[in-house]
């Protein structure tokens, strides 16, 4: 009778999350509060359980999920327990991950404060799982909810000794990289990052919150289908070149699509959008200005930034190497470059 109820309950969930997955949805009753350790619900075995797992590292760009990228994930978990964590919204990645792939169980936690993403059980929840998943939101909450938590260690635990996979979209695709861009004091437009590399909206985290290998001196960005999301990546990476003194590297991804890290840099392409690599044209192609209340002048003869892209594929054809941040396969070449403040393309 159990098993019939859930079926039922499964089929309604997977309508409703293929959709908008990382948009706030209407709470219904039966997601209407969490638990003491910010549960929202778990759908297969609670019992836990033990598995072998594949590191791997999955960026997606937010809208509609991606269902074989997601697969790819949950393969990595070995049959294992999956967690997703997120700041709002309702437990409808349970039973839409629970349906995707053969796992133990999925569990959604809602992590709206320090005290919870210092609580023993909800890290020991995180530790115990064998696949995270972070959903889409704002990810200054979970800059301020998780950075310098539990939560945090517990993620960095997973990825680089337990060797699990980690994925996020949107938001949680944002905070994947070595740099993130916080968004602590808002969102930020390509032409005011661009006018002005140091706005106050341009707010730079730097290997202070999660560690994901292949992802140093690296920074995400998503929605990347949306023109006005290039500008502010360009001005990303002059910020990292001033500021740090590193050859800067960025990733954007479209809407609908995402790129899977395997553990040896491969990164492969799947959905429907595109993946762009970015980055600087070798260590002398440093911005000619990036200084605070003036434009970005990152010329050098057109070709400050390369750019590698790939559009996505159902089966991750086409793929890029993250680890030696060279060999792609079925892209295309160009550069992004700066001049006063404007955004421009060549090949």
């Amino acid at each position: 009778m159990m098993r019939t109820l859930f079926l039922a309950a499964l089929t309604t969930g997977l309508a409703a999350c293929q959709h908008t997955p990382d948009l706030v949805r209407p709470i219904t009753a039966a997601t209407a509060s969490a638990d003491a350790t910010g549960s929202l619900g778990l759908v297969g075995d609670a019992a836990d359980v033990t598995r072998t797992t594949t590191g791997g590292t999955l960026l997606m760009g937010g809208g509609t999920d991606v269902d074989a990228a997601m697969r790819w994930m949950l393969a990595k978990a070995g049959g294992g327990d999956v967690v997703v964590l997120r700041a709002t919204g309702t437990d409808a990645y349970n039973s839409y991950l629970y349906g995707l792939g053969s796992v133990n169980s999925v569990e959604t936690l809602l992590l709206n404060s320090r005290t919870l993403a210092n609580d023993p059980e909800v890290e020991a929840k995180i530790r115990g799982a064998e696949a995270v998943f972070i959903a889409g939101g704002d990810q200054a909450n979970y800059v301020n909810y998780w950075k310098d938590t539990k939560v945090e260690e517990a993620l960095n635990y997973l990825r680089n000794t337990k060797q699990v996979p980690i994925g996020g979209t949107s938001a949680g695709c944002a905070i994947m990289g070595a740099t993130y861009f916080s968004a602590i004091n808002g969102t930020i437009t390509s032409a005011a990052a661009l006018t002005n590399p140091y706005n106050s909206l341009l707010t730079l985290g730097r290997n202070d919150f999660l560690s994901q290998p292949n992802l140093t001196n690296t920074i995400t960005d998503t929605h990347f289908n949306n023109p006005d999301r290039r500008g502010r990546l360009l001005a990303f990476l002059a910020r990292m070149s001033k500021d740090y003194g590193v050859v800067p590297r960025g990733i954007g991804v479209d809407e609908q699509t995402a790129v899977c890290v395997e553990p040896n840099g491969t990164a492969k392409v799947f959905g429907t959008g595109t993946a762009f690599f970015l980055q600087q044209n070798g260590s002398s192609y440093t911005p000619e200005r990036c200084v605070s209340g003036s434009s970005l002048d990152w010329y050098r003869n057109k070709q400050a930034v390369r750019v590698y892209k790939v559009v996505g594929t159902s089966t991750g054809t086409g793929t890029y190497n993250v680890s030696t941040w060279s060999g792609g396969t079925g892209g295309s070449s160009q550069y992004y470059y700066a001049s006063y403040g404007t955004l421009g393309v060549s090949y």
